[in-house]
């Protein structure tokens, strides 16, 4: 193997290495309680925070299932993601304060946990860990999707795609073990950094070979015009569609575990205010990078169907970046993986640690016991997610909605745990059950589409499980004159 075939693995290696550095010097302050291991002890700073979120929430979604969108349907994919995804920093503070006060005041870990404190209902609590669970998994699964389509491009071959992802998923296996929320928070902000890097220097290395930003967007036109269009490609957007999508993530996010549970890790309020200031900036200039070069895509790979698609954004940093830069791009794709991916794995082993074996197997289990339980359910997450991994059911952004409108409906009884009192549980589990059963008839077919009257299913299925908490809080106060 020669120098220029060698760079790839040099620079992913010392990237790789680098990363384990960080997580391993964090693990060394690790002791050994749920308090420190699950959420930090509550410490993390402002700026920790900021990048912690930041990362978390930007994974191999962000940047192959954009750039796959930004292929798909053009240029209109980008507002309506960045600024829909900045409506979720209105949660960090709406959503996170009550969280962080909570959590704080009655050492809450998991998000069932505060369910449970707020409604007195185990059944309530194991419901919402269900769905919480159910649907953070396909999510989870699409981030070593995203680093073997990487990696197997990156490589021509050389490191197949499950080979890629099974390696990738082993590191970060590694260092959530050992050393748990601190360690992933400061790895965290290493991979922020290189994402926003990384991705803009991806757009200017291609603009500059395909003759600038101008004549790139001149001659995808000419290829493409209703890739500039405010509907996107075959009116893929129409305002009601629009919409459905803005609302999706913000009711969304917010309710994925591995977000819920950085707003109990915050050190004041303060660090939650000031994400909640700064994500949308980092939003806007981070998302158009994937997209553009999704779009850019037809000037040199035409026809690419659905699955394929999402491998644009590696297909053009071979066609068009020298192999040093598409080496250290790719690693600031990686690193929005493996900063989901390890807070995905933290998280859920979080919640069946504490909400499943303490609360239902061990109730007496020791803050050692619970610990070491936390990091053997991290394997087996991980081997589950690579299971998945192994065949990808489907493209990236349709893996994506479908877990986030599942979540979405816990959305109505969080805001109800938070603001609202005297609300009867039982409204609560009657509220998620219709929900989930109404994401499955309209994943089944059983449910017609004409049902959403042109929006997503999250929308009507979202108003169905508000309406069924109003009605159950009118019933109670009415029951209590």
């Amino acid at each position: 193997m020669n120098l220029e075939n060698m760079i790839p693995y040099l620079v992913i290696a010392a990237y790789l290495f680098f990363t384990l550095w960080v997580g391993i010097i964090a693990s060394r302050q690790q002791d050994n309680t749920p308090q420190q291991y699950f959420v930090a002890n509550r410490k993390i700073s402002p700026i920790v925070l900021f990048f912690t979120l930041s990362a978390t929430n930007f994974s191999a979604f962000t940047f192959l299932g954009f750039a796959g969108a930004g292929y798909r349907i053009g240029i209109s994919y980008y507002p309506m993601i960045a600024f829909g995804t900045a409506l979720v920093a209105l949660t960090f503070y709406v959503i996170g304060y009550p969280v962080w006060r909570l959590g704080k005041s009655h050492e809450l870990i998991t998000p069932p946990e505060l369910i449970e404190n707020r409604f007195n209902s185990k059944i309530l609590k194991w419901l919402f860990l269900g769905v919480m669970v159910i649907f953070t998994l396909p999510y989870l699964t699409i981030q070593p999707i995203g680093a073997g389509y990487l990696l197997e491009n990156l490589t021509g071959g050389q490191i197949p795609y499950f080979v890629g992802a099974t390696f990738l998923t082993s590191i970060i296996v590694f260092y959530v073990f050992l050393g748990g929320m601190r360690s992933v928070a400061l790895t965290d902000v290493l991979q922020g950094v290189l994402m926003l890097v990384f991705a803009l220097a991806a757009v200017g290395a291609i603009a500059n070979n395909l003759g600038g930003v101008t004549e790139a967007n001149r001659t995808v036109y000419s290829l493409n015009p209703e890739l500039f269009s405010r509907q996107g490609v075959d009116n893929f957007f129409t305002p009601k569609k629009w919409f459905s999508y803005m609302l999706l993530w913000m009711l969304s996010v917010p309710m994925f575990p591995q977000m819920f549970m950085r707003f109990y890790a915050a050190k004041t309020d303060n660090a939650l205010k000031v994400s909640a200031v700064v994500y949308p900036l980092v939003t806007a200039v981070l998302f158009i990078c994937p997209v553009i070069i999704g779009m850019w895509g037809h000037i040199a790979f035409e026809g690419l169907e659905e699955k394929a698609s999402d491998r644009i954004l590696p297909m053009m940093l071979t066609e068009y970046t020298s192999i040093w830069l598409a080496s250290s791009v790719t690693v600031g794709a990686l690193a929005a993986f493996m900063s989901t991916l390890d807070s995905q794995l933290l998280a859920l082993s979080s919640m069946l640690t504490r909400d499943l074996y303490t609360s239902y197997l061990r109730p007496h289990a020791s803050f050692s016991e619970q610990t070491w339980v936390g990091r053997v359910l991290i394997v087996v997450l991980a081997i589950i997610g690579l299971a998945i991994a192994y065949n990808p059911p489907n493209t990236i952004f349709a893996m994506a909605e479908q877990a986030f409108t599942g979540l979405a409906v816990l959305f109505p009884t969080v805001i109800a745990a938070l603001y609202v009192r005297n609300i009867n549980p039982t409204s609560c589990i009657i509220s998620i059950v219709a929900g989930e059963i109404t994401v499955l008839g309209f994943q089944l077919g059983i449910i017609s589409p004409n049902l959403t009257f042109g929006f997503l299913p999250v929308v009507p299925i979202v108003t169905l499980s508000t309406f069924i908490i109003l009605v159950g809080a009118i019933i109670t106060s009415k029951g209590r004159v």
